[in-house]
């Protein structure tokens, strides 16, 4: 195997724009891998049961022992045990992270992932401690899986684009709002079942999914620190390109946002014009940009 490949590859998925559904299945399988190959390792060693792994990372229904595990809040949503869990998750945002993708970008599709998952973990400590059918459980019971995030990604695409059409195995064409509609009812129906807490933590994300497209259409975005979050984080990784653009003053007394940046091609771009486009590097990256605004740049990036 080429080793160099391999690396040049998930270097190339992390850097395409608009490849964050991808990113997040490529994160999900590897924690997957790496959590299933450390609890064999620990059960080989005969040093304690590799189970005891899930009890790091998964979220406890017990508010105490929460408070001693606040990071299971976020680990949670990218754990998993067993193959089709992660198999069907994984399916599922691949196919409502596309939507939501071509619709309105990728870091959408990670906001919705991620409050998605925050609200289903706190809508199951909410209703484990406070319906006395849980009672039983709630001092034992723990919550791992992607499927809060990846609810909130399907019901998302289907408020935003409720008749998107996507084909379904034996099926045929489905508008997606009725694939949301009988998967939120499916998890309503078996909150009461042998996996109540990972049902009600669908319905937390449903309804996270719901409400933050409806906010997103009214212009307020409820995920913007998350997008702000990482974009902090990524510059210290990801070295943005140096790019000098210089500027000629106007010899007339005009406004500064009328003055022109000239460029030795003839092509003129507004001041405004290429402080927006650094702005756009600045938040997305230089990928980001359109073939015009790269061809506005760089003429006027000429000396």
């Amino acid at each position: 195997m080429n080793s160099g490949g391999f690396i040049s590859d998930f270097k190339n998925a992390f850097n395409r724009p608009n490849s964050q559904h991808t990113q997040l299945i490529i994160i999900n399988v590897i924690c997957f891998f790496l959590i299933g190959i450390l609890r064999v390792i620990i059960d080989h060693t005969l040093l304690a049961k590799g189970s005891k792994v899930l009890e790091y990372l998964a979220m406890p229904s017990n508010p105490d022992e929460l408070l001693y595990k606040p990071w299971t809040i976020l680990t949670y949503m990218f754990t998993h045990a067993a193959i089709f869990h992660i198999l069907f998750n994984m399916i599922v945002l691949y196919i409502f992270g596309r939507i939501i993708v071509d619709l309105l970008g990728g870091a959408k599709v990670v906001n919705l992932y991620v409050l998605g998952g925050i609200a289903g973990g706190a809508l199951y400590v909410l209703l484990y401690n406070i319906l006395p059918f849980y009672d039983p459980v709630k001092d034992i019971s723990v919550l791992y899986g992607a499927s809060a995030g990846v609810m909130a990604v399907a019901v998302g695409a289907a408020t935003y684009w409720p008749d998107y059409t996507i084909n379904l195995l034996f099926i045929g064409p489905v508008r997606i709002r009725y694939v949301a509609l009988i998967s939120v009812l499916l998890s309503f129906i078996q909150t009461t079942g042998d996996n109540a807490g990972g049902e009600i933590a669908h319905l937390g994300g449903a309804i996270l999914g719901f409400a933050y497209m409806k906010q997103l259409q009214k212009g307020r975005d409820w995920g913007s620190w998350i997008s702000a979050t990482l974009s902090f984080f990524k510059s210290f990784f990801v070295k943005q390109p140096n790019i000098k653009v210089s500027y000629k003053k106007s010899k007339t007394s005009a406004p500064k946002s009328s003055r022109r940046a000239e460029t030795s091609s003839g092509y003129n771009a507004s001041q405004d014009e290429i402080d927006a486009i650094l702005d756009k590097i600045s938040e997305k990256g230089y990928e980001s940009l359109t073939k015009d605004e790269k061809q506005k740049l760089f003429n006027a990036s000429k000396k």
